[in-house]
């Protein structure tokens, strides 16, 4: 099933600006535009704050049913798309599955740099109650390296007519100043952020100081030949990076299957558990760097992994999720008696069965076994086969939690023991206790 991608369109544009790269990501993502409120198709009525437009987002999302999606914010949608993507990563607004999001010289969560001439210009084309065709084309022009061809030129016009200028003059004297940058803590979700290399006060520079930051797992790119409007500029490119930056970063990971998703946005889930576990959810980094680890130590403990917790298809790096809890300090307290802390213990570990990994799964599988057993010395390094023995076990036991804590794991051994709740001042609780009794609303259960 193809995931969709809401997509959140610039000042001045509507959800038309994505309709070119809606067939060029066809089989990658459905891309389903929303217009924003006083643009496009949609009133203005519904306010125009950017609190106001993330919840219209967040409404639109909840309604379509998505349980696997991500966000594409084009400039004002930027803002937009990152603060819904901040508050559905800590659970607070009710939705789950978000999988990556996507900026195009997009508005950061800081105040927006724009030059006070400039501004001033764009608030005195709405002075009078309406954009006239010369000031949007003016505005077009400005915002693209090239002319736009015939088509898109009259479409990117088009649009900045029709929107209603108090929208346009809010965006500019108040929504562009909102400053959400010490809101939310930085954002765990894949992000992919591009700027038009002859952008202006978006441009390459803006996104990297403001933007970038806030995306701890977020990649950065340059796309030539276009200033601020992308999308209408060059679709080819940008719909090429956002493919490449899905297959790559996204695709490879383990999905929930739609009804547990949807059971985990549902009111039986409180906020904070919703929120751990869209961050558990969250794709795995194939290029990231281990932290507590070196290279070739997180390369053994992966070896060790698919021995011990063996999965098909789509999977969890566990080990570099292991690595993660080792540098984070997030073990479970405590170390078996005659071992040293948990980074010394694991560095030490993994050294004493490297060469064994080298020689394949299968070799390490016979190893594990003796270690099991507490039958294989080391040849070198500072553990006996008793202490390999004891951090083998507990390094196991945090290789099996890490799997289990996974909410597609969850699924697949048809778990829902966080849905008894809420936050509301009743909690549902279960009422069917029995062996094989399922209440109404839980799952039909795990494929096996």
């Amino acid at each position: 099933m193809t995931a969709t991608a809401f997509c959140l369109h610039a000042l001045g544009s509507s959800s038309e600006e994505f309709a070119t790269m809606r067939a060029r990501l066809a089989g990658t993502l459905d891309l389903i535009g929303i217009d924003l409120p006083g643009f496009g198709r949609s009133t203005a009525a519904t306010g125009t704050t950017v609190e106001e437009m993330v919840e219209l987002v967040e409404r639109a999302v909840g309604r379509s049913g998505a349980t696997e999606w991500a966000l594409i914010g084009h400039s004002m949608g930027g803002k937009v798309a990152s603060v819904v993507a901040s508050r559905t990563i800590d659970g607070s607004n009710g939705l789950f599955g978000l999988r990556a999001v996507v900026l195009l010289a997009a508005s950061p969560l800081s105040p927006e740099p724009m030059d006070d001439e400039r501004r001033q210009r764009m608030l005195d084309w709405a002075a009078d109650g309406e954009i006239g065709a010369d000031e949007a084309d003016e505005f077009v022009a400005a915002n693209t390296d090239e002319q736009l061809p015939p088509e898109p030129h009259a479409m990117a016009v088009h649009d900045v007519q029709r929107a209603v200028p108090q929208a346009w003059t809010d965006w500019l004297v108040r929504g562009s100043r909102e400053d959400w940058s010490n809101v939310f803590g930085p954002n765990p979700v894949p992000a992919l952020i591009l700027a038009g290399a002859a952008d202006g006060d978006l441009g390459a520079e803006a996104q990297r100081t403001l933007n970038l930051p806030h995306w701890p797992n977020g990649e950065f790119d340059v796309v030539d030949g276009a200033a601020h409007l992308l999308p209408w500029e060059r679709p080819d490119q940008v719909a090429e990076r956002i493919r490449a930056f899905w297959e790559r970063r996204v695709a490879p990971s383990p999905v929930v299957p739609a009804a547990n998703a949807r059971v985990i946005a549902s009111p039986r889930v409180s906020a904070r558990t919703r929120g751990i576990l869209a961050v558990r959810a969250l794709p795995d980094d194939p290029d990231a760097a281990p932290r507590a680890l070196t290279p070739e130590q997180l390369t053994t403990l992966r070896a060790m992994a698919r021995v011990v917790v063996p999965q098909d298809g789509a999977q969890v790096d566990i080990a570099l999720r292991v690595d993660a809890q080792i540098a984070d300090g997030a073990g479970d307290g405590w170390r078996p008696d005659g071992l040293p802390v948990d980074v010394e213990a694991y560095r030490a570990g993994l050294d004493a069965l490297a060469a064994e990994a080298e020689q394949g799964d299968d070799h390490l599988a016979t190893v594990l076994d003796a270690v099991t057993r507490g039958e294989h010395t080391p040849a070198a390094g500072p553990f006996d086969a008793e202490q390999l023995r004891a951090w083998a076990e507990d390094a196991s036991v945090d290789l099996v939690k890490q799997w289990v804590a996974h909410p597609a794991t969850m699924a697949e051994i048809d778990y829902d023991g966080f849905a008894n709740g809420g936050d509301g001042v009743r909690k549902q609780g279960f009422l069917l206790l029995g062996a094989g009794q399922r209440e109404a609303w839980e799952p039909a259960g795990a494929a096996r």
